[in-house]
Order: structure tokens, then C-alpha cells, then sequence
């Protein structure tokens, strides 16, 4: 995932040309919308002096004007409680920096919750900013009962309505027609006069809750509707007792899948690679040329092409657990859990996104509204296991915990790989608590977070994201693996083998030397030189770690185990607690440069980067030291 930092790059934007914004509380399809009205005129980038990223894009009216869009971050008012939120408001209100007000603002409403999403036009209005309403999801509205009059609805508030359906492109061209309206571009009358902010003794909040109930009323919308299926999914789902269970039967079948869905690709790719490998050196004759063909190239990014398939098991269940709803469950679920260490269940989506990569679940905090809340949720992400780490474990697993039937039918290598993610979550937790301990403003709010209808999950849009994560793994793969592989041979090829040495010549090479060097420092936790040398490249991104010990044993092996796989090799030369004290390094060991910097950009300096970086070092060598001790004295 480290292509989200690519997004990170701040640029100043010169108005030219109308300005429009579209504002809508989350989940209210605003950014499907967004990609309706722009297509590929898109750019991504942070707004001027924050890290909230800013989305902007142009689109033609229909007689052809061009405008600029902004999709603002979605807000449930203009009271803001984030990062995110602030931004929104800063826009609307001509405060944000290298960006002028909008002239128009589009106000998206889930017309499924009009109760909720009328009050951000209220306040939109009260701003003094034109504006229309993108009445969208009215299909669904519509399958639930919900008939909304758009006209009466238009009348009600004094703005212009327009029905659509985002997803699916319906409403877009009459939204395009009524940018052309020269009277859309001037601020409507305030509505419902008798209720403005003058009048009302409990201020904006009290008018706008009396305005929306006299607008519900005028639709005959005021009426309590009746439970959706949802509602019954959930008397299961959220129960105190059954849901906490069946969140964990779910997580443990997911693990279960890893390994035993992933078993015939993986062989598949591995048997691949190794005809490659032979073929390559049977083509080729004997020197550096070959070396590097088939140590380096087909060794290095062929030892991390072959966990693909358990990548994407794992992202498989992901992707179907958020398209149908259930994540947003899993948070609720997970609230009083994150309160005892000081943590609300807000928290549960960023460290969720990180176990993809720690970048986005690091950028995810900005809807955090506690500062506090939000740093210690920065801290912790990296001990989330993120996908980077699933091929060490994957190797590990493979090498050392037998392919078995435990416990009536349970695969013990999953068994394994889910107490490995559990470790993290439980070390994460126990950080967060440590802080709560240390830390002012340890006070938790109630989580208040909506959560969508459950509805199963789009099959395309799994392919989707199945296929961007099979293309980012592969580009990582043929780009900075590829790279650091390469440099880990030249460093391991050169200078040569001197005249009557006996032992292979990496041992005499550059990389031999240093990681005969590092040795020294990690010989207590159990890891050779060629582990000790693995870990330096593995700091630019986890996966190299693998490639990196695959090209170091193939130039240690002899020329008849050149093309021979990793797991069978490294289970011949490591005993069993290097194996489990290596596992628990990666469990706490800070992820990557690329994590860092992300760190340094969401705090704003170098401080809390050091700080993380020491400590989750500091974790992983008193893990490591325990592991390796405690497993050498067990088997003695």
C-alpha cells in the first residue's frame, strides 16, 4: 500500500473558473457522484498546509461551461470534531489556504436518512452560499417505502432538488442542466424564517432539528418507519454475548482460508519458479551473468511472488466483509474492548485498514476527533500485522509448523498464523493502555458511527479490488524488490571469492562482511549472519526480507541447490527457536521507512517518528530475547 503516499504531495491550486463543492455527511454517496460528474479529470493531492487529502476535479455543464469540482471530506455538521471535518468548514466558510469560496455548493442527501442529512443544507444555507441538493440513493429510498417528492421537497427548504442515483449514473445530466441556470448561482431566501437562528433560545442546533421535523412533516416522512431486515441481521450479529463470538468464528475461518485455500497456487508458482530456474541455468554458462539470472533475479523476486495467492485469500474476505456491511459491525462490537485501553471503537477502522498497510490506516485518524485519541491510534497502527508481513509469516509457517489436522479438523498452520495476528493486537492494546496511563486526556467518548445496511457484496467490485491489489503487489515486486535485489547480489558477488578459499564466496563478499558484522548485535535473539543481513533491506518494505534471504542461500548453497526453494532451506539450517524468535521480531518491529514518514507527516515533525521507531525496536528485541531463550530451554 505504499502507493498512498504518492497522494501526499502538497499542491496550490489558482482558481480558474466557478468553483463548485460537493458537501454531504459519510456513506452518502458523494464521492460515487464526484466520479459521475468528472470521469478521469481527477487529481489528488493534501490541501495547502494539512495532510487531509483534497480531491478535485473538472466537469462541463451541459452547454458546455467548465467548472472545478472539490469533493469536500464528508461532515455531519459545520461544527467541526476533526481534521477532516475542519477542512470542510474552512472551505465553506473562504478560511482555507490557496483556495477561494465556493461559488455553488451541491449538497448531497441520502434520501434514505433525510432526518439526518437535511441539517448540513440548513447550515450550508445560513453561510449565505447558493446551493442545489443531490437527492441520491433514491432507489434504494424507494425500495424501502420512502417516496420523496422532490418539488415539495425543493419548495420546503428554498433550493432547487434533484434526484439521483450516484452509482448509477441517473440524475447526472439534469444536475449538468441546472448548472447553466443563471439563478442557482444566487444565495436562495432563507427558508422557514419563523425558525432561523434569531429566533431559537437553543441556538442553531434546536432551529435546525425544529426545521427538519417541519419539513419531514410537510412530506409525510415524520412517521417512524419500520424495522428493516437489517435490524433483525443485527438483534444476532450486535448481540452482547453471540456477536463477539461470531466476530471470532469469522476471523478464525479467515486465517483457516490463508493457508488451505492458498496451498495447490502456491505450489503451482513455486514449481514454476524452479523450472525457471533450472531452465535459466541450463541456458546460460557458468559466471556472473548466470548468477545473477538465476541468484539474483529468479531466487529474490520469485521467493515473494509465490505468497500472491495467500495475499489474496486474505484481501478476498476483507473486500466481502466491507462490501456487505459488517466491518462498521465489527467496531461496534470491538468499542468496549478499545475503552479499556483508553480507545473508543472509532479507532477500529484505521487499525483495520493498517492490517492492509500501515499508511492508509495511519491517514484513516484524521476522522479521529481527540487529538489524543488519534495519536495513540497513530502509535499503535504499525503492531497491526499488515499484509507486508504475511509473506514472512507464510515462509516461517511453512518451514517449521506441520501441514496437520488439529483439534477435529482445524489447520494448525492457520491456527498458527491467526495466534500470530492475535499477538499483535494484544501487544497493540497493551501499548494503548501503557499510554492511558501516562497520558492526559485518556477519557473515552462514546462512539457514534453510522452503520449501513447490510446487502451482498458486489462481485465486480470485489474483482476490482482484488485485481489492485494483485497489480500493486506485482509492481512492488518488479519495482523496489526488484531493485534491492538486485543490489543485494552485487553486494554479495563482490569482490570475489579469494584464491584457496573453502567456504562460499558471499561469506567473503561486501554483504558477508556486514552481515557478519551485524551478527554480533543479534546473536543473543538466535539470528545468523544471513538473517542479520536480510533485515536491512527489509526495512524499505517487509517483503524484500524474503527475496533477500533467497538470494543470500542461493549464493550460499551449492550450484546443485541453486534453484532449490527457500522453506526447505532455511528448514535445514535454522533450529526451531531461531524460527519462533525471528516471528516474533516481525510481529513488533517497526514496519517500514515508508510507515515513518508517514508518521512524520500526520504529527508534524520528527519527534513522534523517533519515538515509535525506538520503542517498537525496543519491543521487538525483548520479544525476540525471550522467544529465543524460553524455546531453548523448552526443548533442551
Amino acid at each position: 500500500m505504499r502507493e498512498a503516499s504518492v497522494r501526499e504531495a502538497v499542491i496550490h491550486l489558482h482558481p480558474s473558473g466557478p468553483l463548485l463543492a460537493l458537501v454531504g455527511n459519510p456513506n452518502c454517496g458523494k464521492t460515487a457522484l464526484f466520479n459521475r460528474l468528472t470521469g478521469s479529470q481527477q487529481k489528488v493531492a493534501n490541501y495547502a498546509g494539512v495532510t487531509v487529502e483534497r480531491k478535485e476535479g473538472r466537469l462541463s455543464s451541459a452547454a458546455g461551461k467548465s467548472l472545478r469540482l472539490l469533493d469536500l471530506p464528508g461532515t455531519y455538521s459545520l461544527h467541526p470534531r476533526s481534521p477532516d471535518e475542519r477542512v470542510t468548514c474552512d472551505v465553506l466558510a473562504g478560511r482555507a489556504r490557496g483556495e477561494k469560496r465556493p461559488d455553488l455548493v451541491i449538497c448531497v442527501l441520502d434520501a434514505t436518512n433525510l432526518r439526518r442529512t437535511l441539517r448540513l443544507v440548513l447550515a450550508v444555507k445560513r453561510l449565505g452560499l447558493p446551493c442545489v441538493v443531490a437527492l441520491n440513493m433514491t432507489d434504494l429510498a424507494d425500495r424501502r417505502g420512502i417516496h420523496i417528492d422532490a418539488d415539495k421537497l425543493a419548495a420546503a427548504i428554498g433550493v432547487p432538488v434533484i434526484r439521483t442515483v450516484a452509482t448509477q449514473g441517473l440524475g447526472v445530466d439534469e444536475l449538468k442542466l441546472l448548472l447553466d441556470q443563471r439563478e442557482v448561482w444566487s444565495p436562495a431566501a432563507e427558508a422557514l424564517p419563523e425558525l432561523n437562528a434569531a429566533s431559537a433560545p437553543a441556538g442553531h442546533q434546536a432551529s435546525d432539528h425544529a426545521a427538519v421535523r417541519q419539513i419531514l412533516q410537510a412530506l409525510d416522512l415524520d412517521q417512524v418507519l419500520p424495522h428493516l431486515p437489517s435490524d433483525r441481521i443485527d438483534r444476532v450479529l450486535l448481540h452482547p454475548v453471540a456477536g463477539p463470538l461470531i466476530l471470532m468464528l469469522v476471523l478464525f475461518l479467515l486465517f483457516q482460508a490463508v493457508f488451505s485455500w492458498a496451498e495447490w497456487p502456491k505450489d503451482q508458482i513455486e514449481a514454476g519458479m524452479a523450472w525457471l530456474g533450472q531452465q535459466a541455468s541450463g541456458q546460460l554458462p557458468d559466471g556472473w551473468l548466470r548468477s545473477l539470472i538465476v541468484d539474483g533475479l529468479i531466487a529474490g523476486v520469485g521467493g515473494v511472488l509465490v505468497f500472491l495467492p495467500q495475499i489474496l485469500i486474505l484481501f478476498f474476505f476483507i473486500l466481502v466483509l466491507e462490501e456487505s456491511g459488517y466491518l462498521p459491525r465489527a467496531a461496534f462490537l470491538l468499542d468496549r474492548l478499545m475503552g479499556s485501553v483508553g480507545l473508543s471503537g472509532r479507532s477500529f477502522i484505521p487499525l483495520l485498514s493498517s492490517f492492509a498497510c500501515a499508511i492508509p490506516g495511519i491517514m484513516a485518524t484524521r476522522s479521529i476527533a481527540n487529538p489524543r485519541d488519534r495519536l495513540v491510534t497513530i502509535m499503535i497502527a504499525p503492531l497491526m500485522t499488515c499484509s507486508a508481513r504475511l509473506p514472512v509469516y507464510a515462509l516461517l509457517i511453512g518451514a517449521f509448523i506441520p501441514q496437520r489436522l488439529v483439534w477435529g479438523g482445524f489447520e494448525l498452520q492457520g491456527l498458527v498464523l491467526l495466534g500470530l495476528y492475535l499477538v499483535g493486537i494484544l501487544g497493540a492494546l497493551a501499548v494503548a493502555w501503557v499510554l492511558k496511563r501516562f497520558t492526559s486526556g485518556s477519557q473515552v467518548r462514546p462512539l457514534m458511527m453510522e452503520l449501513p445496511n447490510y446487502h451482498w457484496p458486489n462481485p465486480r467490485n470485489v474483482m476490482i479490488g482484488l485485481w489492485q491489489r494483485a497489480a500493486i503487489f506485482i509492481k512492488r515486486v518488479g519495482g523496489i524488490i526488484l531493485c534491492l535485489t538486485l543490489l543485494l547480489w552485487a553486494l554479495s558477488s563482490f569482490p570475489g571469492k579469494p584464491d584457496g578459499a573453502t567456504g562460499a564466496a558471499i561469506e567473503y563478499s561486501v554483504a558477508g562482511m556486514l552481515g557478519r558484522g551485524l551478527a554480533h548485535v543479534f546473536e543473543p535473539i538466535g539470528f545468523n549472519w544471513q538473517i542479520s543481513l536480510a533485515l536491512v533491506p527489509g526495512l524499505a518494505a517487509r517483503e524484500i526480507a524474503i527475496s533477500a534471504l533467497g538470494t543470500v542461500y542461493a549464493l550460499s548453497a551449492g550450484a546443485e541447490d541453486a534453484a532449490q526453494a527457500l522453506t526447505p532451506l532455511i528448514a535445514q539450517s535454522w533450529s526451531l527457536p531461531t524460527a519462533l524468535s525471528l516471528l516474533a521480531w516481525f510481529v513488533f518491529a517497526p514496519q517500514c521507512l515508508a510507515t515513518l514518514a508517514a508518521v512524520r507527516r500526520e504529527t508534524g515533525g520528527l519527534r513522534m517518528p523517533l519515538v515509535m521507531a525506538a520503542y517498537l525496536f525496543g519491543l521487538a528485541y525483548l520479544a525476540s530475547f525471550v522467544t529465543f531463550r524460553l524455546s531453548t530451554w523448552l526443548l533442551s
